[in-house]
């Protein structure tokens, strides 16, 4: 075994992940980022002879197409190699801020598959291709205060990230039962300044009793940075206890 890391980072070419993954890349780790589109920047700053930074442009409403990619792609690596392998599940859509009733079925479905099917079928995928692997294993799905909290006119993404916290709890039970089990954690990673919170302070007030407050977070000056965010994400991922609690808050102590 060696000192490489493997990071696997979705919804890495913008926000947070693109964060995300800079900084990984920047601590010398092996990175997988699968997203919508490549991001250039990352490609160019990335080193093309250690092939560091390898990009996937995957639709992940596709969920059982990037779960099986991803399954076999990892099939083919050596194991022997990495010292640690993680899965960072970043990538999230918010559909229309509206009541239920007022949504397309359509945009529903997407948002579920995207903010809970794919993190659940790629986290399956990568425990399945990594159970034999000695290096140490972790998965982080980034959830949200929203999947903690009801709100009107957010059921899809309160709904998902509450679903998220409950998977990555009951995989945390079910690795805690092997010799290497994979540690798990569904974190939130508090509020940043993202096109996420652009989208929220746009929306109908009519319809989103609750905007008031996402639009005093922002003049208020209380947004992180994406990379502010990530750096705070990262020392959580990076902690001796990680996993410890399986549902937990970048803020915990």
């Amino acid at each position: 075994m060696t000192s490489q890391h493997l990071t696997i980072i979705t919804g890495a070419s913008r926000g947070m992940g693109l964060a995300m993954a800079e900084l990984r890349l920047d601590a010398g780790h092996r990175l997988l980022c699968i997203s919508r589109q490549a991001n250039a920047a990352l490609a160019s700053r990335a080193s093309p002879s250690a092939n560091t930074a390898e990009q996937w442009t995957q639709d992940l409403s596709q969920t059982q197409e990037a779960a099986a990619r991803l399954g076999a792609w990892l099939g083919e690596l050596n194991g022997d190699e990495f010292a640690s392998v993680t899965l960072i599940n970043n990538a999230g859509v918010l559909p229309q801020i509206a009541p239920l009733g007022d949504i397309a079925s359509a945009d529903l479905a997407l948002a579920l598959r995207v903010d809970l099917e794919a993190p659940m079928l790629l986290t399956g995928a990568f425990l399945r291709a990594t159970g034999g692997w000695r290096a140490a294993r972790k998965v982080l799905n980034i959830s949200s205060g929203l999947g903690r909290r009801a709100m009107a006119s957010q059921a899809a993404y309160c709904g998902a990230k509450a679903g998220m916290d409950l998977f990555s709890n009951c995989v945390a039970l079910e690795e805690a039962n092997k010799p290497n089990g994979a540690r798990i954690c569904s974190l939130a990673p508090g509020v940043i300044d993202t096109d996420m919170q652009v989208q929220l302070r746009g929306a109908d007030s009519n319809s989103f009793p609750d905007i008031g407050n996402f639009v005093g977070l922002k003049d208020k000056g209380m947004l992180s940075s994406p990379h502010d965010a990530a750096a705070k994400v990262l020392a959580y991922l990076d902690r001796a206890d990680f996993g410890a609690k399986p549902i937990a808050d970048v803020r915990d102590v």
